[in-house]
């Protein structure tokens, strides 16, 4: 009971500066997430639907058509296959480097804590 009024205070300003910090990591934690990619961008959802026509009209074609254009539709296809999982592979990597670069920020941050807390011991 015989702690200052001030040094009350002083933690008091001391974790409205932390939270006001925290809030700004968080606002800028989520704009980053949005920026690799939370909802598909009407870009995205183009090159999809463009991805889908073009295989399912060269798999049509190759049924429809005679000998003459099946294995070039069929190639086609696969060509587009091949494309989107190239495509996919180069997302999954944008997506673990990200989490690599959170979890190195979380660490730092975390160790930064660790020496603080120590110096106040």
């Amino acid at each position: 009971m015989n702690e200052k009024p001030e040094s009350y205070e002083n933690e008091i300003d001391d974790l409205k500066r932390q939270l006001e910090h925290f809030q700004q990591e968080k606002e800028r934690v989520r704009a980053i997430v949005g920026k690799i990619g939370g909802v598909p961008k009407f870009r995205t959802k183009l090159a999809n639907a463009i991805f889908i026509i073009v295989v399912a009209a060269s798999l049509a074609v190759s049924v429809i058509s005679g000998d003459r254009l099946r294995l070039l539709m069929i190639e086609v296809a696969l060509v587009a296959l091949s494309l989107k999982i190239i495509y996919l592979i180069h997302c999954m990597m944008r997506i673990n480097h990200f989490k690599f670069w959170i979890l190195s920020s979380i660490e730092w941050r975390i160790n930064e804590m660790m020496m603080h807390i120590k110096q106040r011991r």
